[in-house]
């Protein structure tokens, strides 16, 4: 949370990066962490973590049942999504948790996602996109294709003018 990015801009304050970058990634580790810990907690309520056995390589490996994707990742690559989120959970006044313009979460040391339970529910990834697939999200969304362009950019499949543009 928030006090992480103090601890760190005590150390870089007195120009010591390493110090600082070190704070930085063991505070998205534990943040990580917990969102893993939680998980566990909410197998269990649902009733089925109970009975899970599972070791530190198990866990790695995901061999839980369900799956906890969040927004930007390959399964849902759309980081536009958190803002729903955000407005339904009242993420900021409640946990202090606010998201950038670029939808990144500040402070930085924060996860979100969404949790699945589902025994059959699997990781994926999306595939390339094809301008019809962004042209009808686009219109879902009422949003202009150029924005979702921009925030879906590693998943288009087409030449887009911005990429025409990145060429030059």
């Amino acid at each position: 949370g928030e006090e992480v990015d103090e601890f760190a801009s005590y150390y870089k304050n007195k120009n010591d990066d390493y110090t600082s970058i070190m704070i930085q990634a063991l505070g998205d580790r534990v943040a990580e962490a917990l969102a893993e810990k939680t998980h566990k907690i909410v197998r269990d309520y649902w009733g089925y973590g109970k009975k899970e056995k599972l070791s530190t390589k198990d866990l790695i490996s995901e061999k839980y049942i369900g799956i906890r994707p969040a927004h930007g990742y390959p399964a849902c690559p759309d980081h536009t999504e958190k803002s729903i989120l955000w407005e339904l959970l009242d993420v900021g006044n409640n946990i202090g948790v606010y998201l950038t313009e670029n939808y990144a979460m500040h402070p930085a040391s924060s996860v979100s996602g969404l949790y699945f339970s589902h025994p059959d529910s699997k990781y994926f990834n999306i595939g390339k996109l094809d301008r019809d697939q962004i042209e009808d999200y686009a219109s879902r969304k009422k949003m202009m294709v150029a924005e979702i362009e921009k925030w879906l950019q590693p998943n288009i499949g087409y030449e887009t003018k911005s990429n025409q543009n990145n060429i030059r």
